[in-house]
């Protein structure tokens, strides 16, 4: 392991590099792509990485992301760095000058910065090749509907790419600013959207009876899934909550009673075996709550997201790096409530993920005023530097 001397690149990241990131950091704030659609930022990405001259850059991994690869002569561990490539579909309502330039999508869950933070490593590395083994910057696609490291994994270029260590961070406000949150185990729960359709008959508006309506149905519907949840801290395993986020009864008339309902739930637990049981409650109350009424059901899932944990060893990997850097980590914060698309990467590597304070004046994450700081960024890159260093030169 290199010396703790905090001195492993004088003057990196430079007043030069702040700058430039920092400006690049804004350009993708204002051009924000949503899950899946992430092609110009895509374009962005491969444009900065390219004077940093990769070995290897492997484009539309897993839909549009980007893998850069620095290679180095000798053999050694792989080492893999993540950060998120998409935005949000809500509009911005804060005042900065590079705000959102495209109506009801915008970067306020900090995916900008995280990027800019590979940036700084990227540009690290152009000057700084591996010794040992091989540094891979990863922009993942469509990571806010759970989908996007699923579909890295799979696309078979990444088995070329299989790491030994995958890390990643996550700012946190309410975290006080450049402190960290990291432990091993449990780090971020696992979450589901449950989408329930009720079908019954419409009918005239002045003779419901004649139909079969969904809306006896759906108001009990509604307090028992809720009641489903055990509530309590996430640090417990058997922690759980289910949240009611959508509603809809028949159609915008006066004159039809409704004869379909769909309701939108998301099922949050602290683990996957957690989420199956919960799973289990959940189909078992629509469908006897379907077949008291006399109504059709169907259900589908969507943005599932598996349970995060840390690896031990890639936990103190990145505890280690934090020492290096004197940056203070603060206890009991995790796991998160949050969910994470991350935790996939945990079945092919020694994955470990942690979280980096915003402060506690910033706007909460996915609120339409949060704006990721960009003081944050320089501290991130030499957090991840200082990761590559230990094993890798």
């Amino acid at each position: 392991m290199p010396p703790k001397d905090n001195a492993f690149a004088p003057g990196f990241p430079s007043n030069a590099d702040i700058a430039a990131l920092t400006e690049w950091r804004r350009d993708l704030h204002r051009h924000p792509e949503l899950s899946g659609e992430e092609a110009e930022t895509a374009k962005r990405v491969v444009e900065m990485l390219s004077p940093t001259k990769p070995d290897r850059v492997l484009a539309g991994l897993g839909g549009h992301g980007i893998a850069a690869v620095y290679e180095a002569a000798e053999d050694g561990p792989s080492i893999l760095l993540r950060c998120e490539l998409d935005a949000l579909p809500i509009e911005e309502l804060g005042d900065v000058p590079y705000r959102s330039e495209v109506q009801g999508k915008a970067h306020l869950c900090g995916h900008d910065g995280h990027m800019a933070i590979l940036a700084g490593v990227a540009r690290w590395l152009g000057a700084n090749r591996p010794v040992r083994g091989r540094a891979i910057l990863l922009f993942q696609p469509a990571e806010e509907d759970g989908a996007g490291a699923a579909k890295v994994i799979a696309d078979p270029r990444f088995a070329e790419i299989t790491p030994d260590y995958a890390l990643s961070l996550h700012n946190m406000p309410g975290l006080r600013f450049g402190h960290a949150a990291l432990e091993p185990g449990a780090m971020a729960c696992a979450s589901r959207g449950m989408k329930i359709t009720l079908t019954g008959r419409t009918a005239h508006a002045s003779q419901p009876e004649t139909g079969l309506s969904p809306v006896p149905a759906m108001s009990r519907l509604m307090p028992l899934l809720t009641g489903l949840g055990t509530g309590g801290v996430p640090s417990d395993p058997d922690f759980s909550l289910v949240t009611v986020t959508h509603a809809r009864v028949g159609e915008p008339a006066f004159g039809v009673a409704p004869g379909q309902a769909e309701l939108w739930v998301t099922l949050r637990t602290q683990n996957d075996a957690g989420m199956d049981a919960l799973v289990a409650r959940a189909e078992a109350a629509v469908g006897a709550a379907a077949i008291e009424a006399g109504l059709q059901h169907a259900i589908s899932y969507h943005d599932v997201f598996r349970h995060c944990d840390n690896d031990a060893e890639a936990t103190q990997l990145l505890a280690s790096a934090l020492e290096a850097e004197n940056i203070p980590t603060e206890p009991g914060k995790l796991p998160m409530r949050a969910s994470e698309d991350f935790g996939r990467f945990g079945d092919v590597s020694k994955s470990a993920m942690m979280l980096l304070g915003s402060g506690t004046d910033c706007a909460a994450l996915h609120n339409p005023d949060y704006d990721f700081p960009d003081s944050l960024i320089a501290i991130g890159a030499r957090v991840f530097v200082q990761c590559l260093r230990q094993r890798l030169f």
